[in-house]
């Protein structure tokens, strides 16, 4: 009973982790994507032109948070499999693609919502699967090679 308890614990504090995650990935990506639309000039080979709109507050916040959202990967990595993770985090793209039409105002055409659904039901289904599928004692033997 107690190792079920640790390991519904362990489950949860994934989901916490991946739920944070995703909140700082889709607000990285929606307030640099709003800032960079209120830099006048189109990014070129030009590292001024990118150091300029990385003074814009938005740009600045959404890189912010990206580098957190890169560091709470990295924790979510050590929680979960590769295999795990990399779908799941995913649904980010969804996340993205409502923000976009919500509070940008973009143009979502079918398709996009048809990929975007496809991209849903694959971490859905990925997400439904055990975080982790390496036997306990092969990360045993991952983490001290002795």
């Amino acid at each position: 009973m107690k190792n079920l308890t640790r390991s519904s614990g362990a489950v949860f504090k994934t989901y916490i982790v991946l739920v944070f995650f995703l909140a700082l990935k889709a607000a990285g990506n929606s307030s640099m994507a709003w800032g960079m639309k209120q830099v006048p000039e189109r990014m070129a080979m030009n590292p001024a032109l990118y150091l300029r709109a990385m003074l814009n507050p938005f740009v600045a916040l959404g890189i912010a948070a990206l580098i957190l959202a890169l560091l709470t990967r990295m924790a979510l990595l050590s929680l979960a499999d590769l295999s795990f993770v990399l779908p799941v985090t995913a649904l980010g793209y969804v996340v993205a693609v409502v923000i976009g039409k919500a509070a940008l105002g973009e143009a979502v055409t079918v398709q996009r919502w048809l990929g975007t659904a496809l991209i849903f039901a694959g971490a859905i289904l990925v997400g439904s699967t055990s975080r982790n599928t390496t036997p306990i004692e092969s990360r045993a033997a991952l983490e001290d090679p002795k």
